[in-house]
């Protein structure tokens, strides 16, 4: 009797363990390949709020999914501009609008756009102690990149929130700090 418990709480043991492996692997976003940059042609890659221009041959990875939604989501804030000539590019995939920098907006890596199902709902940001509240209103691609489509600047990474000026400044990051930060953030 006494193996026949031991037997069973190893199975269950050796059951928990693989059924918390496959959760924590199916968590995991890997890379779907990679686009091999090339260099802008003169005045084509808009280097506002420090945006990256693509490299003559190097690899940039591409992912068409993010790491998976929760109530307190770890992302990567980036500064972007929505307003018509910004570093944003085109108008916003959600609305086809431009945004000022003075609303509280964002684009979400592709993973998280999820094909628009985000346009235009809002999401929470938390990060240097506050909380913002901000609206989806473009896709951050980390599909495609270093083309005229995307201002010849790489994709964006798996797991970004790309946002206006609005959103630094209500979280109170000094404007000399702008560029990149560790947020978390939940569908609102």
């Amino acid at each position: 009797m006494k193996n026949q418990v031991c037997s069973t709480a190893l199975l269950f043991c050796f059951l928990f363990l693989v059924t918390f492996c496959l959760t924590i692997q199916a968590q995991i976003c890997k890379p779907s390949g990679s686009i091999k940059g090339r260099k802008p042609p003169p005045n084509q890659c808009n280097q506002e709020n420090d945006s990256d221009c693509c490299a003559d041959g190097k690899l940039y990875p591409i992912f068409k999914c993010s790491p998976r939604v929760t109530s307190s989501t770890k992302a990567t804030l980036t500064l972007n501009s929505f307003q018509k000539g910004g570093d944003g590019g085109a108008p916003s995939e959600c609305d086809n609008q431009y945004h000022s920098d003075d609303t509280p907006v964002v684009a979400l890596s592709t993973g998280w756009y999820n094909n628009g199902d985000r346009c235009l709902n809002s999401i929470n940001i938390h990060g240097n102690g506050k909380s913002v509240k901000a609206m989806v209103v473009d896709e951050c691609d980390s599909t495609m990149g270093c083309d005229s489509d995307h201002d010849y600047q790489p994709p964006c990474a798996k797991n970004i929130v790309d946002a206006s000026k609005a959103v630094w400044k209500a979280l109170g990051v000094p404007e000399s700090d702008w560029g990149e930060m560790d947020i978390y953030w939940s569908d609102a």
